[in-house]
C-alpha cells in the first residue's frame, strides 16, 4: 500500500489498476495539453486532477478549482472570467475572474458537463488562447492557464442530445483518463477502511466477517460512501473489541444525513434495533457493547427527542425475548 498527498489530499493507493493510473498521470503531469478526467460520482477524481498539477512544472504556480455545479448558471461567469465595478448591481469593486488567478498556473473544473451552452462557448473560446474582457471590461485579459476538466457525465451522450458541445469536448478532452469505480478495485477497499476507521480510532479492527461484507458490497458511492460507512462504525467502535459486520450500514437505501457524530451513532443504533425487533441484548451483542451502555444511550436519544429530535419511541422501553 502507498499513501501518497497532493495539494493536502491524500490518496491510499494498493490496487495495480490505481498504481497503472498514478504511472499514467505522471506521464501526463509533464504535458500542456487539455486532460479531461471521468469517472463515477465519489472515485477520487480530484485527487488525479492535485496530482497532475502538484508533478508538472507548473507545480510552484497557482491551483485554482471551480466546481460547475455548485454555482448558479449566471455567477459561473463572473467566477471564471471576474468583472469590473459597476458591471451588474453589487459590483462595487473589480474582482479578478479565477483565469486570471490560474495565471501561469492550472484550473481545475469539476462537473464540466453542467456548464450551460452559452457558458460553454465563451470557454472554448478561451481555450482556443483568445483574450476576453472581464464582465464590464473594456481591456482584454490573456492568460497562460493549463485545463483540467473532470465529469461524471456521460459527455459523448450530452452531445448527441444538444447539451454540450462537441468542439468543447474534443478541445477538453486532448488526454483523457478515467477513475475506476472502487468496484473494479477491490483492492482498494479495505487498505481504505482502515485508512478512515484509524483516522477515527487508531486502537480500531475490523473482524473477518466485516472484511468479507466491505468486499462484498458494490459501493455505488464509491470511496465516499465507504468513508460514510467506516465513521458511522467507528462512533460505535468498543475499545479492545473490532467492528463487525453489524456495525456497518451496508443498505441500499441512501444514508441518512447527519450533521454530527452523534447522528451518526444515533442512525446506527436505531438501525441495528430494527433488524433485531427492538430486542436490546441482541442489539448489543450486534453492536459489541453492553446493554447496559445501550440502555443509557437510548435514554440519552429519548431525552433529545423530548428536546425537539425525531426519535422513535417504539425502542424508548424495553423488549423483551420471547
Amino acid at each position: 500500500m502507498e499513501m501518497v498527498e497532493y495539494l493536502g489530499l491524500r490518496a491510499v493507493i494498493a490496487s495495480g489498476v490505481m498504481r497503472q493510473l498514478f504511472d499514467l498521470l505522471k506521464r501526463i503531469a509533464q504535458s500542456e495539453a487539455a486532460l479531461l478526467i471521468e469517472g463515477e460520482s465519489g472515485v477520487g477524481k480530484e485527487i488525479a486532477a492535485r496530482a497532475v498539477h502538484a508533478l508538472s512544472p507548473r507545480a510552484p504556480r497557482p491551483w485554482v478549482d471551480l466546481s460547475c455545479g455548485a454555482l448558479p448558471e449566471h455567477l459561473i461567469e463572473s467566477e471564471l472570467f471576474g468583472y469590473e465595478r459597476g458591471a451588474f448591481s453589487g459590483a462595487h469593486g473589480a474582482k479578478p475572474g479565477l483565469f486570471e488567478l490560474a495565471h501561469t498556473g492550472t484550473l481545475f473544473l469539476d462537473e464540466v458537463g453542467e456548464l450551460d451552452l452559452r457558458m460553454q462557448v465563451k470557454l472554448l473560446r478561451v481555450l482556443d488562447g483568445a483574450p476576453y474582457y472581464r464582465l464590464g471590461g473594456t481591456r482584454k485579459v490573456d492568460v497562460d492557464v493549463r485545463v483540467v476538466a473532470a465529469t461524471n457525465a456521460d459527455l459523448p451522450d450530452a452531445i448527441r442530445e444538444g447539451r454540450f458541445r462537441r468542439d468543447l469536448y474534443h478541445r477538453l478532452a486532448q488526454l483523457r483518463v478515467r477513475v475506476p469505480p472502487l468496484r473494479e478495485r477491490r483492492d482498494d477497499i479495505l487498505p481504505l477502511a482502515f485508512y478512515f476507521l484509524h483516522g477515527q480510532n487508531p486502537e480500531a479492527d475490523l473482524d473477518p466477517e466485516a472484511r468479507q461484507a466491505l468486499l462484498d458490497h458494490s459501493w455505488p458511492g464509491n470511496i465516499r460512501e465507504l468513508r460514510n460507512v467506516i465513521l458511522r462504525a467507528a462512533v460505535l467502535s468498543a475499545p479492545g473489541r473490532p467492528l463487525n459486520a453489524a456495525h456497518l450500514d451496508l443498505s441500499d437505501d441512501p444514508p441518512m444525513p447527519a450533521e454530527n457524530l452523534g447522528e451518526l451513532e444515533r442512525h446506527a443504533i436505531l438501525r441495528v434495533l430494527r433488524a433485531v425487533g427492538g430486542h436490546r441484548q441482541q442489539a448489543a451483542d450486534r453492536l459489541g457493547i453492553s446493554r447496559r451502555t445501550l440502555t443509557r444511550r437510548l435514554k440519552e436519544l429519548d431525552g433529545a427527542d423530548r428536546a425537539g429530535r425525531s426519535f422513535p419511541h417504539e425502542f424508548a422501553h424495553e423488549k423483551q425475548t420471547p
